[in-house]
């Protein structure tokens, strides 16, 4: 017998014996000595494999900052609507406990850093002072023109900066950045997933129904482009500039079963669907049941494309759920989602990796070898021309979830996944 089997002959021995009932002071805390034993053989296996984990000994230090402004909290439509506090944060927060778990494996270490903006503070500032403290690698829970100044600011290009909320397109087909990876859906992403099921079911023409807020023509610009591209037709193309309402009072709701006739009787009745764009949640919820003709509603209301929604139940998702609400108190949202797989991509590239050097992080990231359990059934990657990653998009009303795309029948010939959202030719983007 050799050294390496005596040893595991003898631990595993100890191991049963500490296990076996054979005497009252010994029976009294056999989990106790089963461990010790088990800590031990750890031991015996490092020390027969030294040379595969002297790395992981020196051990490696990170914190990641997340970068955010002060906001108000947007009023809910109603009362069943929790008030949702700091979204986003959370989902770093739980990200992190997930990395610390497979950190302490393998003598890596980390910690998060949460920084604030004032409403008026000045972004880029901030963020170069965390670089001038020697900070790397970044969530940013930002909209597009901070995110813009802080991927402009100096010493940027020797950072990583993840991008979990703002979806707009110019930050994936025009203004791209070596540095700056985007775990937020783009608009292009939501919207092709809607259209796709729209095509799949046969509702393949389309009263589009847009607000006058910030972001809604971002929207609806999105929903016209993914009608082109997949053959579906705009009958109808509306603005509405909506006027808000006493809608808690007793009349609140003979206003709106009056306005929303009006608002969507231009198309009449020949389209298969009604699709909102109302970033703002200022009108669309009031849009289904009280539309001219009876048709359903879809987009930023009604049957709407997201990252994440609680109703999301599949691939092992209601323990993941559980966990967060174990965390935060309150079912996770998007900006929560985006937060935690930036996090953990920094993790999963760190532990391949073993650096925690921007360049090697960077290089893995975009790499065929990287693939992250999203919890959404597939692994999901970063699309190299403007690292934006790939993933399966829910389609959800209120309480359940009704489908996810890409919807079956929409082919690529690299990934499914990349029938969503802008292709590498269809963008001037091509990062290296």
């Amino acid at each position: 017998m050799t050294p390496i089997q005596r040893g595991l002959a003898a631990a595993r021995g100890g191991f049963a014996r500490s296990l076996a009932p054979t005497g009252k002071a010994r029976s009294a805390r056999p989990l106790k000595r089963a461990m010790i034993l088990l800590a031990s053989m750890c031991g015996l296996f490092a020390a027969l494999c030294g040379t595969q984990t002297s790395h992981a000994a020196q051990g490696l230090s990170l914190e990641m900052v997340y970068l955010t402004r002060a906001e108000k909290p947007r009023l809910s439509l109603a009362f069943v609507d929790p008030e949702v506090e700091a979204p986003g944060v959370w989902g770093a927060r739980l990200a992190l406990k997930d990395n610390q778990t497979t950190g302490r494996f393998l003598g890596h270490t980390y910690s998060l850093r949460e920084v604030v903006v004032p409403a008026d503070g000045d972004i880029a500032a901030a963020f170069e002072q965390e670089v001038a403290s020697g900070h790397r690698h970044f969530i940013a829970d930002l909209a597009h023109d901070d995110l813009l100044a802080i991927a402009r600011a100096e010493g940027a290009d020797g950072t990583l900066i993840f991008n979990g909320r703002a979806g707009e397109t110019d930050l994936r087909t025009d203004t791209c950045f070596n540095h700056v990876f985007h775990t937020a859906l783009s608009l292009a992403q939501r919207s092709d997933a809607l259209m796709q099921f729209l095509v799949w079911k046969r509702w393949a023409n389309v009263f589009l129904l847009s607000g006058t807020g910030p972001g809604d023509a971002a929207f609806a610009e999105a929903i016209r482009q993914s009608a082109r591209k997949f053959g579906a037709e705009i009958v109808a193309d509306e603005a509405y500039a909506y006027s808000p309402i006493a809608r808690r009072t007793d009349s609140g709701h003979i206003q709106v079963q009056r306005q929303m006739p009006i608002a969507t009787q231009g198309a009449g009745d020949d389209y298969d669907v009604l699709v909102v764009a109302d970033e703002n949640d200022l009108f669309g919820e009031y849009l289904p049941f009280n539309t001219h003709a009876p048709r359903p509603v879809a987009g930023t209301q009604g049957l709407a494309p997201l990252s994440w929604h609680r109703v999301q139940e599949q691939w092992g998702s209601t323990q993941f759920q559980n966990r967060f609400v174990a965390e935060a108190g309150r079912w996770m949202e998007e900006r929560d989602y985006g937060a935690w797989l930036a996090v953990r991509a920094i993790g999963e590239a760190v532990t391949r990796t073993n650096t925690t050097d921007t360049g090697a992080v960077r290089a893995y990231l975009r790499s065929g070898d990287f693939a992250l359990g999203g919890f959404k059934g597939v692994g999901l990657s970063f699309r190299t021309w403007n690292q934006q990653m790939r993933q399966p998009v829910i389609l959800t009303n209120k309480r359940v979830l009704v489908s996810v795309s890409p919807q079956p029948g929409f082919l690529h010939q690299r990934t499914k996944l990349d029938s969503l959202g802008y292709d590498q030719p269809e963008t001037s983007c091509n990062l290296q």
